[in-house]
C-alpha cells in the first residue's frame, strides 16, 4: 500500500501528460485545427513541452518507486516534485486559457501532498 501510495502521484503524472499531449498536440496538428504560423508553433511548443515534461517526471517517478520507494520521501525528490508542480500550476495560469490543465496539476499537487504527508509517517 505504502508503494502505491507514493506512486500515486507519478502514475497520475504521466497520464495527464500523455492525454493532453495526445488531445492538444497530436490530434490538432493530425486534424489540421491551427493554421502554420508562429501563433501555432508556440502553441505546439508551450504544450508539448508542458506535457513532455510531465511525462518524463512522471516516468522517472515511477521508476524510482519501483526500484526505490524510500528515495522518493526524501528532501531532494520531494523538493524537485514541488517545484515542477508550481512551476506546471504558473505555466497554466499564465499562458494556457483553459481551465483543463489548471484541474490537472492541482489534481496532482493534491496528491502529491498527501502522498508526501502520508509517506512520512
Amino acid at each position: 500500500m505504502n508503494t502505491l501510495l507514493v506512486a500515486g502521484p507519478y502514475g497520475f503524472l504521466v497520464l495527464s501528460g500523455t492525454l493532453h499531449f495526445v488531445v492538444d498536440v497530436v490530434s490538432q496538428r493530425l486534424r489540421g485545427v491551427r493554421l502554420p504560423g508562429p501563433e501555432t508553433t508556440l502553441y505546439y511548443g508551450l504544450n508539448s513541452g508542458f506535457s513532455l515534461g510531465q511525462v518524463a517526471l512522471g516516468a522517472v517517478g515511477l521508476w524510482l518507486a519501483s526500484r526505490s520507494p524510500e528515495l522518493l520521501r526524501e528532501a531532494p525528490m520531494l523538493l524537485i516534485t514541488a517545484l515542477a508542480g508550481v512551476g506546471w500550476l504558473a505555466m497554466t495560469f499564465l499562458f494556457m486559457e483553459y481551465r483543463e490543465p489548471k484541474i490537472a496539476v492541482s489534481i496532482f499537487l493534491a496528491l502529491f501532498v498527501v502522498s508526501a504527508v502520508l509517506g512520512r509517517r
